[in-house]
């Protein structure tokens, strides 16, 4: 298994220079510059001028390229023309905030995911399955935004059990117990609006799965043998289902990773999502840029993490 991840991790290099390069062309493409923004009426012509041509905007585009990509694999993306300080400094601690609310998201996915799908698997048809499936329909035709306003006014605004922006509340000492239960508090809300939508995809399927899973022949043989179903649930069937949804995870969690544009900016959540949208009103290409190709690389990792996972969870299954 382990010469199977390290060829992938070295497919993956030229993987990420072709991303790289379509996102450093797009980038440039796109209208205006950085320093746009910075054009008011008392603003001298000349100064922006010389700004790009310290920034090298007059270069040719493969000098330019070069020039990006040596310095970004040394950690270096550039100065953030918005934020005024480091690409690489902004990403961090955006993604920080933005993994520990990944972290309670996925958590709380499985964890109403997963039973939600097996009494609605097992006990196919009747009131209860009826019902899981009911709130899994709705749950898929509500858009993630329209969710998050109705959270947000119900219990930010009217019942106020929540934070309704940032991070932390201002004042608190950092590394005080106060501290780390005011950040978590602030992270429920967002993590259990997207969990109440995430769990949509892996309820129907886990369910299927389980109803499928009923028919087969070593289900039957085991019953016949005189195993009780509790046993036969615990030992085959919940175990084989369980297999599609484990390697879900790893695109679940570097998704996650990414940010979630609506819930982010909703919530006033100072996380990768709100900061790729914001960067795109502002032109903040170096942000942006940064930004795409760690989505990308995050992408290529997720799918590997998702091969690994069904082989820890199924040793019968091996990377290809």
């Amino acid at each position: 298994m382990w010469k199977t991840i390290i060829r992938r991790m070295i497919i993956m290099i030229p993987q990420l220079f072709i991303l790289s390069l379509l996102i450093f062309i797009m980038a440039k493409n796109m209208p205006g510059d950085p320093f746009t923004g910075l054009i008011t009426p008392e603003t001298d012509p000349a100064r922006i001028e010389e700004l790009r041509i310290q920034a090298g905007f007059y270069d040719p585009w493969y000098v330019q390229y070069f020039n990006w990509i040596t310095n970004a694999l040394q950690g270096d993306f550039g100065q953030s023309y918005t934020y005024k300080i480091a690409v690489s400094t902004l990403i961090g601690e955006r993604g920080l905030n933005t993994f520990w609310l990944s972290l309670l998201s996925v958590i709380l996915v499985y964890l109403l995911a997963i039973p939600l799908g097996v009494l609605a698997g097992r006990y196919q048809d009747t009131l209860l399955d009826k019902s899981i499936v009911l709130y899994s329909f709705i749950s898929y035709a509500i858009p993630t935004f329209v969710l998050a306003l109705i959270f947000l006014y119900i219990f930010g605004y009217r019942l106020q059990w929540f934070p309704t922006s940032g991070t932390v509340d201002i004042g608190l000492e950092t590394g005080t117990v106060a501290y780390y239960w005011d950040k978590f508090h602030h992270l429920l809300l967002p993590a259990m609006t997207y969990a109440s939508l995430g769990i949509t995809g892996i309820v129907q399927y886990l369910r299927t799965e389980i109803i499928d899973a009923k028919t087969q022949d070593y289900v039957k043989t085991a019953r016949s043998k005189g195993i009780p179903m509790n046993k036969v649930y615990s030992r085959h069937i919940f175990r084989n289902s369980l297999l599609p949804i484990a390697a879900f995870l790893g695109f679940t969690i570097t998704g996650l990773l990414g940010g979630s544009i609506f819930i982010e900016t909703i919530f006033g959540y100072p996380g990768m999502g709100q900061l790729f949208v914001n960067s795109i009103m502002s032109r903040d290409y170096s942000v942006i840029t940064a930004l795409v190709l760690l989505y990308g690389f995050l992408t290529l990792v997720g799918s590997l993490f998702s091969d690994i996972i069904m082989s820890i969870v199924d040793p019968r299954i091996r990377i290809e």
